[in-house]
């Protein structure tokens, strides 16, 4: 009898927001099947996760043959990257999975934070790699790893320093798409960080198709791999242009393909491109790709016509 009297007794506004709060929770927490509806939609959330959880298993089915490649093969870089690779697919996969985060406002503060360290992650591999290419034929051992490690970890540090500045300091919604935020701040950030990686990218492929090309590691598929990110790049930046202004329903969808992408795609992207061929090829097969490799690119056109 009290129990109804309490609830006959409380205020209809009270009620009302608690019908709210568990509708909320119902669509973005606890009703996966409304999570997955509601929350960017189907498809986005299913291209988000269905590739990620495919990488990570892929890992893990082949860590025993991978784990005694690496125990043989006695290469510091490989083995560092193959590590970082490890940690970044297990924050991205979660990240995919916690998408309701993004769409519930009491999980926010967690989502941010883990954006924040899921962001820095998948940076230090792309600036790192980047790194990587720019050291040219010379890049191996423990002097190009130490190297490319602290230019990576200074660029990843600043980076998400500013990213922290501006989320927690001026209050700028980052990485929540709500398609409700129009922030030309938010926008301008990312358009200045897409932008900054497209041209990294283009002096990548510049200097492949200049006669700089030698400095750099004879190995078209790092070329390809440029070329890919500089394709999104460009796409992510033209969709942040978008979002600044006119186009912004447009922007949006544009924004979030390119998201997409780049959470579901990018880390088997750099697996193929960098790491697959020692895992794969036998020592003594292994120059003999890369020969091959390099004639298909006309490494050695310049030797024939002398």
């Amino acid at each position: 009898m009290r129990n109804l009297e309490s609830v006959i007794g409380e205020p209809p506004i009270t009620m009302i927001s608690d019908s709210v709060a568990v509708t909320e929770h119902n669509i973005n927490g606890g009703n996966l099947y409304g999570w997955l509806i509601s929350c960017h939609g189907f498809w986005h959330n299913i291209g988000l996760i269905v590739p990620s959880f495919m990488f990570v298993m892929f890992l893990v089915v082949q860590a025993k043959k991978s784990f005694v490649k690496l125990s043989s093969g006695r290469s510091l870089v490989i083995i560092a990257y193959y590590g970082l690779l490890w940690v970044v697919s297990l924050f991205n996969l979660a990240w995919c999975l916690l998408q309701a985060w993004e769409c519930t406002s009491a999980r926010h503060t967690p989502w941010n934070i883990l954006s924040l360290f899921t962001d820095a992650g998948m940076l230090f591999l792309e600036v790192s790699l980047v790194a990587f290419l720019l050291q040219g034929n010379h890049a191996s051992g423990k002097e190009a790893l130490t190297k490319t490690f602290v230019v990576s970890g200074l660029v990843v540090a600043f980076d998400t320093l500013l990213k922290a500045i501006y989320l927690y300091g001026f209050s700028v919604p980052l990485f929540i798409d709500d398609g409700e935020s129009t922030s030309r701040v938010k926008w301008g950030l990312w358009v200045i960080h897409k932008l900054l990686l497209t041209a990294v990218y283009g002096v990548i492929l510049f200097m492949y198709n200049s006669d700089w090309r030698e400095r750099l590691p004879a190995r078209p598929a790092f070329y390809k791999y440029a070329a890919i990110m500089f394709c999104l790049n460009v796409t992510a930046s033209l969709a942040c242009l978008l979002l600044t202004g006119h186009g912004a329903s447009f922007g949006a969808w544009l924004y979030g393909v390119t998201i997409v992408c780049y959470h579901a795609l990018y880390l088997p992207l750099l697996y193929v491109t960098f790491l697959a061929d020692f895992f794969e090829e036998d020592a003594l097969n292994l120059e003999s790709v890369y020969y091959s490799e390099m004639k298909d690119a006309g490494f050695f056109d310049a030797d024939w016509e002398l």
